[in-house]
């Protein structure tokens, strides 16, 4: 009965990564972020990543890899996901879901740090809120959304809409930009590396 089904699954995935790979304007985005975190580095900022649910998850990931090791050894980055449990129960109690990000993001962020969003939709109010906290103090944004780019989209300095219709299409997506970008930005940082 269930015969196709997984193969179907990978094929709409390829069908995306497909479509993304064939976009010039997409493309230059995602070398565009590579720029971004790859000077973030070398002027010693610390990237922060937001996102909820399966996106809260990547946002993991990727402070992991930044701050542990990607495929080699070498000198941890600054990165951290934001949204920590005992942060976000608090924040979340006493001034409600909408500001967990961008009341963290207020204590740490600095001039010149790098905030990126992960969002599927795009709607998300405790996104859209770090963004207008980051603007304020000075730190570049950068989105990953997908859809039509939601409520957020123009909101931040650079933005790539992924153009899938479901969360998880759009997800493998973000997965993937995360993991070229972190090695891109290792090639250029620590060439000995590779």
């Amino acid at each position: 009965m269930s015969e196709g089904y997984v193969k179907q699954s990978l094929l709409e995935a390829q069908s995306l990564l497909s479509a993304f790979l064939e976009s010039n304007e997409l493309l230059k985005k995602a070398d565009q972020l590579v720029l971004e975190l790859v000077e973030l580095y070398r002027r010693g900022g610390n990237l922060f990543i937001c996102g909820n649910g399966g996106s809260h998850c990547d946002a993991m990931h990727f402070a992991e890899e930044f701050t542990g090791r990607f495929r080699k050894d070498r000198r941890p980055l600054g990165a951290l996901a934001l949204g920590d449990p005992s942060h976000v129960t608090c924040v979340s109690n006493d001034m409600g879901f909408d500001q967990v990000f961008s009341r963290q993001l207020e204590g740490l962020g600095r001039k010149g740090d790098l905030l990126v969003a992960l969002t599927t939709s795009g709607n998300s109010r405790n996104i859209a809120l770090a963004i207008e906290k980051a603007k304020q103090k000075e730190i570049r944004t950068v989105v990953l959304s997908g859809k039509d780019g939601g409520k957020m989209k123009g909101l931040a300095n650079l933005e790539l809409i992924i153009p899938g219709k479901t969360s998880d299409r759009i997800q493998e997506m973000h997965i993937k930009l995360i993991h070229s970008a972190i090695e891109a930005v290792e090639r250029q940082l620590f060439p000995e590396n590779y």
